[in-house]
């Protein structure tokens, strides 16, 4: 008979009465002894699923097998050989449908705890050692590389060319680097200390941080390339929200997640009263969409003072697009799922928000996602309360840059057109990947688009 295999080690989290009343992180990690325990029921395998599993290719058996003996800092530089974010791919990767999904433990019990073993040899390191110094090293001579865009995509291409000796140039149109990272997700799933500590790391590889300056409006791509840079690479990401079209969109009260979500980061309203920039919610907020930002803009606003909030989904809770412990921690938060529910209008008083007409729907066949389409029921409407409203259903790619860069490809949706495995566009040069390619998707996604980009700048150079 088969040895069974130990059960996963679970990660000690904050009571959901507790962590309701402030934007601290839910997660509290392993102990030192919780990942060594973790990591050693890792099997080793000859050839690791996990590994082809991870977008940007990390040697997962090679960095367990460092926890698993102690080895926390060797096994933060095997991560880092492929990965220059772990502490934050640890939190707010969906590992479970990516190197967790092919773990073979996981085809007869729980697969092994992948994500949270890399966000504790990150945090490791963090709670060991000072922030990184940012450097400016480059070599006399060195190849000028443009980078625009300091997310996710725009960090990994920026410090992976650092290391093979080009001269990196990272241009950001706001105060401080991260993008989605920094503003689009909550304090309590990304603390912002933790993403100063990563990016501080990148600058720390000798790139240059260009702060404040818009790619398109500053200057255009085309004069940045006049001014000796060799490629540039494009990683804008996706911040044009998209709308439902529907009566009373234009209602105060009314926001698209990206404008909800940057309020609260940009403003750190997470931190009132410390900083008096609150967002006002009122009573009762509803969000439309299923996904990870509509989670987190429902726990957001609860987290703002909301007495009830409520997540309106148009298919059932088994098509929901949001990580099923993100799903999780909202219903133990007390968030109300209202599945099957398509809003019809927003109705208001004054010009603010007050109802949303809703219809109950039902799943027909699947659609091109998939997923089970969803069919109104007829005679089947009925009004929701709201004082604050937040659309969650996506975003297509910023338009400034094509607009501004003559001759870019793009679809009908404003995404760049690339050749999937280099992220080379049709102008010479210059390269893209991430949102603004493949419409919004995951951070992990963007650094492996990012990673092959990086290669083929380096080829093509």
């Amino acid at each position: 008979m088969a040895k069974q295999r130990p059960s996963r080690t679970p990660m000690p989290e904050r009571s959901p009465k507790e962590r309701i009343k402030d934007f601290y992180e839910v997660a509290t990690g392993y102990s030192r002894a919780d990942a060594m325990a973790e990591a050693s029921r890792c099997l080793q395998c000859k050839k690791p699923l996990c590994v082809e599993g991870c977008p940007v290719g990390v040697d997962i058996p090679g960095f367990i097998q460092k926890v698993k003996t102690g080895d926390f800092s060797a096994a933060l530089g095997v991560v880092k050989e492929k990965n220059s974010l772990p502490a934050i791919c640890g939190r707010v990767c969906p590992q479970e449908t990516q190197c967790e999904a092919v773990c073979v433990l996981g085809r007869k019990g729980e697969p092994v705890a992948i994500g949270r073993l890399e966000r504790f040899v990150a945090d490791a390191e963090m709670g060991a050692n000072p922030p990184p110094e940012a450097q400016r090293v480059s070599s006399p001579g060195a190849v000028r590389v443009a980078v625009v865009g300091a997310g996710p995509g725009g960090l990994t291409v920026a410090s992976d060319l650092a290391l093979r000796g080009f001269s990196v140039s990272l241009f950001e149109a706001l105060h401080a680097p991260g993008g989605v990272l920094r503003y689009g997700i909550p304090e309590f799933r990304l603390p912002k200390g933790i993403l100063d500590w990563e990016t501080s790391y990148v600058q720390s590889l000798g790139v240059e941080l260009r702060r404040n300056f818009v790619v398109g409006n500053t200057k255009t791509l085309m004069a940045l390339m006049e001014e000796g840079y060799r490629a540039a690479y494009i990683g804008s990401g996706a911040g044009s929200p998209l709308f439902l079209r529907i009566p009373g969109e234009n209602l105060i009260g009314v926001y698209a997640a990206n404008e909800f979500l940057t309020r609260v980061n940009l403003m750190k309203a997470y931190l009132f009263p410390e900083y008096d920039t609150p967002v006002w919610v009122g009573k009762r907020a509803v969000v439309i969409g299923g996904g990870n930002v509509a989670m987190d803009s429902a726990r957001t606003a609860l987290r703002l003072g909301c007495e009830e909030v409520i997540i309106l989904y148009r298919r059932s809770k088994q098509e929901l697009p949001a990580r099923a412990e993100e799903v999780e921690r909202a219903e133990e938060e007390g968030i109300q799922f209202y599945m099957l529910t398509s809003p019809l209008a927003f109705e208001g008083e004054d010009n603010w928000v007050k109802r949303i007409r809703c219809q109950r729907m039902e799943l027909g066949e699947p659609d091109d996602s998939g997923r089970r389409r969803p069919i109104p029921i007829p005679d089947s409407e009925f009004t929701v309360e709201a004082d604050t409203v937040v659309i969650a259903i996506g975003n297509d790619p910023n338009p400034l840059i094509p607009k501004t860069t003559p001759g870019l490809e793009t679809d009908r949706r404003g995404r760049i057109l690339v050749d999937p495995e280099t992220g080379q566009t049709n102008l010479p040069g210059v390269f893209a990947g991430g949102d603004v390619v493949t419409g919004a998707a995951t951070v992990i996604e963007a650094m492996g688009a990012a990673r092959k980009a990086a290669d083929a700048i380096e080829a093509s150079l």
